[in-house]
């Protein structure tokens, strides 16, 4: 999940401190993934909790900005990924990959989006991974089955069956991709290798769109 930030002329100071905050987040969250706390986060930005949550307002708040913040570098990651100059099979591996190529860099903002810590400080309230982590997930689902929609002809009732495989993808993407970097059963390669393959009969036989970029 690798993020390019920039910092502009025009940004507020009140953005532009949100953005250090943010940062400082990301430091203890790839320190200390899921159990990554509130006032760790306070103590490496170098302010009192009630700051902190003064600008997110709680864990969640905070969880959410986050997200947001990794989501979108994916998303454009992935979009860069099915806009490469290849053909439909290899631009299918190429977006497998950059999803576990991103998991596989940052496992501890991973396991922090998507896991609830195993235990949770005493005098701190946690917070519902699955309620937050879901509209992540569905989010990349509905951009992949726009993508779909936009660029392969699946007939009639195209624009839905664009949708089930959009989420379905992602799903599988998901499901995949957690098991796998838990487990390392095999490389990540072969890991692409496997999903492509699962994907391709339906997806090979598709027509592109008539002037649209390819799929």
């Amino acid at each position: 999940m690798e993020i390019t930030h920039r910092t502009t002329d025009q940004q507020s100071p009140a953005d532009q401190r949100r953005r250090e905050l943010l940062e400082a987040a990301d430091r203890v969250v790839l320190r200390d993934g899921p159990k990554a706390s509130m006032n760790a986060i306070a103590a490496e930005a170098g302010i009192t909790k009630p700051i902190l949550y003064r600008h997110f307002g709680d864990k969640g708040g905070l969880y959410r900005a986050l997200a947001t913040r990794h989501t979108d570098a994916l998303l454009s990651a992935l979009r860069a990924a099915l806009d490469a100059p290849a053909d439909r099979r290899r631009r299918v591996e190429a977006t497998l990959d950059t999803y576990l190529a991103s998991i596989e860099a940052m496992p501890q903002v991973y396991r922090f989006l998507m896991h609830p810590a195993e235990e949770t400080h005493q005098t701190e309230q946690g917070f519902d991974v699955g309620r937050h982590s879901a509209p992540v997930l569905r989010q990349m689902g509905e951009e992949l089955g726009q993508v779909i929609s936009e660029r392969i002809d699946l007939g009639p009732a195209g624009e839905a069956q664009a949708r089930i495989w959009g989420h379905g993808i992602v799903g599988m993407m998901h499901a995949a991709g957690d098991w796998w970097l838990g487990e390392r059963p095999c490389s990540r390669s072969e890991l692409v290798r496997a999903l492509a393959d699962l994907l391709w009969g339906r997806l090979a036989e598709a027509a592109d769109r008539v002037g649209a970029p390819g799929f």
